[in-house]
This record gives C-alpha cells, structure tokens and sequence, in this order.
C-alpha cells in the first residue's frame, strides 16, 4: 500500500508527456529564432561554441526535413542553456514583445518631454543616461520646437527619438 502512495506522488511531480513536448518545441522554435538574429545581438548572448556553429549552419539546411532536423539539433543544444539570459536581448529588441512596447514607449514619452520642458526636462534625462552628448541634444531639441512653432513636417523630432533610442541601447548593452 505505501509503494502504491509513493508512486502516485512521483507521478504528480513529474512533468506530463504533452508538456515535455511542449518545452521541447518552444526550444526549437527559439533555435530557429536565433539563427535568424544578427551576429552582433548573438555576440552578447551566453551562448556554448557549439550552439553558436550550429546556428551559423542553419542557413545551409534548405530541405524540409533536414531544416527540421536541425532544429531538433537546435532545441537540444539549447537544453543546456539559460533561456532567460537568452531571451532578454530578444525581447528588447523584438517589436512584438511587451518589454521592447514599453521600452519604445518610455522613449517617446522622454522625447515628448524634451521638446515641451525643455532644459528641466534635459536635466532628468542626462541623471537617467550620463553618457548623453547635452550639446548635441539641446541641439536637436531647440530644432524640434522650431519645427513645432512653424508646423513643419517632425525630422528633428525623428532624429531626437533615434538618439535616445542609441543611448538606451548602449546602456543595456545591445549595442
């Protein structure tokens, strides 16, 4: 009767036959996904040597099957891997993910600030990325209000977002 108790509970504990093929395909698709990222993003990645060749061989597999089989290769390097670390970089950097939206979005909400604050809004922003070129950017924020007074088309507020967006990724290292 206690073996039977002891077997149940092992039961319980472990993972469902579905759910271990449900992880495996998620690690396969995130193998594919890798290999469709740019080398430099994958440069930052705690990736082993091995996975890393593997993902440089991806393109050579053209076949239905042999794509297929190099995947499973994939999702079986990957095993070994910490996904966290790995999919950070990805999320901050895929515009389908939540953590990239708000990232964007705080970016804009900054640049908005900069250009209707002015130089107490710069203030804030340079604490917040110290390695900003202030000259540079007072710059660009005094060109942007100049567009906004005249109703021009927004360059200069386009090229205030694309700045920010350099600083913030220098600062979380995906540059």
């Amino acid at each position: 009767m206690s073996d039977y108790l002891d077997d149940s509970l092992d039961e319980d504990e472990e993972k469902s036959k579905s759910q271990v093929k449900r992880e495996m395909l998620a690690l396969q698709e995130l193998g594919l996904r890798l290999s469709d990222l740019k080398p430099d993003l994958l440069d930052k990645m705690p990736l082993s040597d091995e996975l890393r060749r593997a993902l440089a061989e991806t393109c050579k597999h053209t076949a239905h099957i042999a794509r297929k089989r190099h995947s499973q290769f994939l999702g079986k390097l990957l095993r070994n891997h910490d996904i966290d670390a790995i999919m950070r970089p990805i999320n901050l950097t895929d515009s389908q993910t939540r953590e990239y939206n708000d990232r964007f979005h705080a970016l804009e909400r900054w640049r908005n600030r900069l250009i209707s604050e002015g130089d107490t809004a710069l203030q804030g922003f340079v604490e917040e990325y110290p390695s900003t070129d202030i000259q540079h950017l007072r710059s660009l924020v005094r060109h942007a209000q100049h567009e906004l007074a005249r109703n021009k088309a927004p360059t200069a507020s386009r090229r205030i977002f694309k700045y920010l967006r350099d600083l913030d990724e220098q600062r979380l290292g995906l540059k």
